[in-house]
């Protein structure tokens, strides 16, 4: 890890937005299983994911059907995928709890990924960055779409220390599949 004195360890939080959901006749929200776009661009989500050299030491995945189906097809790609954690807690979930469940992460992991919904992901984005890289805030905030990975960084020494305007926001892809891409 990088350490710069009195600062802690660079983090960084992965925050990735669920793939394109259905929404089939009498299935209740929670439920909702991934149209087709989504599952074909969730497994091109973990792809960006190595590729970026972001894999995450834990994972926490909202338990609605569409974020757990999203997480097993981008993890599918990974040699060894770390370990998730479902929390009920993530599902429907705005700012303040989301940061409840991310202070929960442990010290040691230095990359935490959380995959989850909207509006609660977007609202999260935008009040943990101080800043953004090029015009990754501005694109943000006119919209954060299905399958949407943005990437913050902060250094601090416990996950519980990520407060409000203390991240930067350095990148945001939003991965699309290709006729060549997944199932």
């Amino acid at each position: 890890m990088i350490e710069r004195a009195g600062a802690g360890p660079l983090r960084r939080l992965v925050v990735l937005r669920h793939a394109k959901s259905a929404r089939p006749e009498g299935v209740t929200d929670h439920e909702r299983p991934l149209a087709p776009r989504g599952v074909r661009d969730a497994p091109v989500a973990g792809r960006v994911l190595a590729d970026a050299g972001t894999l995450p030491g834990l994972a926490l995945c909202s338990t609605a059907v569409r974020a757990r189906r999203t997480w097993e097809l981008a993890a599918a790609l990974w040699g060894t995928p770390p370990p998730v954690r479902y929390d009920p807690r993530l599902y429907h979930a705005g700012v303040p709890e989301l940061l409840d469940v991310i202070h929960e992460a442990p010290a040691r992991v230095a990359t935490l990924l959380l995959v989850g919904h909207n509006p609660g992901l977007e609202d999260l984005v935008l009040t943990l960055a101080s800043d953004g890289l090029d015009d990754t805030l501005d694109r943000v905030r006119v919209k954060f779409p299905t399958s949407a990975i943005a990437v913050l960084s902060w250094r601090g020494p416990r996950w519980r220390d990520l407060t409000p305007g203390t991240a930067l926001l350095t990148s945001l892809t939003v991965p699309r599949a290709t006729a060549h891409d997944g199932p």
